[in-house]
């Protein structure tokens, strides 16, 4: 018996959802449907552990093929399938669980697993009719499901730790143990406000992977120490979505940008960082800017709509970005972060940086 939890279920959701529809809708930044700008979907591609299934049209059938195997489906019963997976969606718990009509009906086509191949990098491809250029684009997604619980961007590590040094005066070893030792709710943002007490607060040294900073600095050569502002901004204040960080940040303009012609500096930088998170970047791995196979996101609201965002359509794909994320903190004694140390007579101190959706 198949079992999942909601996210899991989410992408055979999905699948029969725009098999049904015959349509994918694309979003804007605030998660609404644009209403103009929809793609006929010509065919669904799967990876799953015994080959590759793919769905056509003829008329009000699904033409499903894989390894040599035909089968074809009513329409109807695509949709009506995905109507009754979304119902028991909302009305289940996180946990994991089984739905056997459903089962029943995906192994009529001989498909048999809830996810993807785990070695594919897209959840499902999708080959469009773009109508405004008249081309048929095969798009691979990342299917994201508001459904169950949010998901996150970028995960937290101790690659993505930033380092800041304690600027003077010199806070001493006993002053240290003592701004450690603060356990409050909000303990990193209460031993930030002790250190600005005592010294003239952090100035940005460098990440604690080289890997993550070179990897930030081939996206843009300014982007370490502006996200390092960004970071700093979400542990010492109550901010935590990515655009009011963003605007909380231009506006003190700590890199001494040019504002004078209302260039949006700091948000069209960190645009190009979420956007290339999603594509692939990882802070771990060499980054060379060549994109997953994976171009874009296909999002499961909570009420089962599907909204597609794309590097095809690049502008909402980046709004929704950078509408729809939050910095988060993370385990602070796992990742290693939070805590003033001292290295070679000098004082540091370590914020970490995740993002994570906003369900």
């Amino acid at each position: 018996m198949l079992t999942g939890n909601k996210g899991e279920w989410s992408e055979i959701y999905t699948l029969l959802k725009i098999i049904g529809d015959k349509n994918l809708f694309a979003g804007d930044g605030d998660l609404n449907r644009i209403e103009n700008l929809i793609f006929p979907i010509v065919k669904v591609l799967r990876d799953e552990s015994n080959g590759t299934y793919q769905y056509s049209y003829d008329s009000d059938l699904v033409i499903i093929t894989s390894n040599k195997e035909e089968f074809k489906v009513p329409i109807n019963e695509f949709r009506e399938k995905a109507s009754l997976l979304l119902s028991r969606l909302q009305e289940v718990s996180n946990s994991s669980f089984s739905i056997p009509e459903i089962e029943e009906f995906i192994n009529s086509f001989n498909c048999t697993s809830l996810k993807a191949k785990s070695t594919v990098k897209s959840d499902i491809r999708v080959v469009l009719h773009d109508q405004r250029t008249g081309v048929y684009p095969e798009l691979g997604f990342s299917i994201k499901s508001q459904i169950g619980g949010a998901s996150t961007l970028l995960n937290a590590g101790k690659t993505t730790n930033f380092v800041y040094g304690v600027k003077q005066p010199r806070i001493s070893e006993n002053q240290a143990l003592d701004i450690n030792s603060i356990k409050t709710r909000s303990k990193i943002k209460d031993r930030l406000e002790r250190i600005n007490e005592l010294s003239s607060g952090l100035e940005f040294v460098g990440l604690e992977s080289s890997v993550f900073e070179d990897n930030l600095t081939l996206i843009d050569s300014l982007l370490p120490t502006l996200l390092s502002h960004i970071v700093y901004e979400f542990y010492s204040s109550t901010a935590s979505r990515t655009i009011d960080l963003i605007n909380a940040v231009s506006r003190s303009n700590p890199m001494k940008f040019n504002q004078a012609s209302n260039h949006p500096y700091y948000l069209y930088k960190i645009k190009r960082l979420l956007t290339d998170i999603a594509l692939g970047m990882m802070p771990s791995k060499v980054w060379t800017g060549e994109l997953d196979a994976t171009g874009g996101y296909l999002i499961v609201k909570e009420n089962g709509e599907v909204l597609c965002y794309h590097i095809y359509n690049r502008n909402e794909f980046e709004d929704y970005l950078v509408e729809n994320t939050k910095l988060e903190t993370a385990s602070s004694s796992r990742h290693g972060f939070g805590e003033i140390y001292a290295d070679n007579g000098e004082m540091f101190f370590k914020l970490n940086l995740q993002v994570r959706f906003i369900k």
